[in-house]
């Protein structure tokens, strides 16, 4: 079991950058591939990053250029730096943890945290 927790949200204007941090609970958390997923009004969560257990990291092509995905396993916290943010960045961003060690679906990450609000005003 792990415990996930978001923090960083808020309110931005576009052109801003912004950090979330997810800080996950239990001794395992090297274990774990970590996700940053958001979820717009009425849609279906999608994901923004991922980072697997060895480092490797992926961003979603809508933020490829303006996301860093990091972990620190020492604090048991992960990371999403988005930069320029944009109005369509606006969504509840959500922390997951998956036991797969190559996730590559919602379906695949057993953990969430409770997400956090971003949004990026005109």
């Amino acid at each position: 079991q792990v415990q996930l927790v978001e923090s960083g949200g808020g309110l931005v204007q576009t052109g801003d950058s912004l950090g979330l941090s997810c800080a996950a609970s239990g001794r395992t958390f090297s274990s774990y591939a970590m996700g940053w997923f958001r979820q717009h009004p009425g849609k279906e969560r999608e994901l923004v990053a991922r980072i697997i257990r060895n480092g490797n990291t992926y961003c979603a092509d809508s933020v490829k250029d303006r996301c860093t995905i990091s972990r620190d396993n020492a604090k048991n916290t992960v990371f999403l730096q988005m930069n320029s943010l944009k109005p369509e960045d606006t969504a509840v961003y959500f922390c997951a943890a998956s036991t797969f060690f190559f996730p590559t679906s919602v379906h695949d990450y057993q953990y969430w945290g409770q997400g956090t609000q971003v949004t990026v005003s005109s």
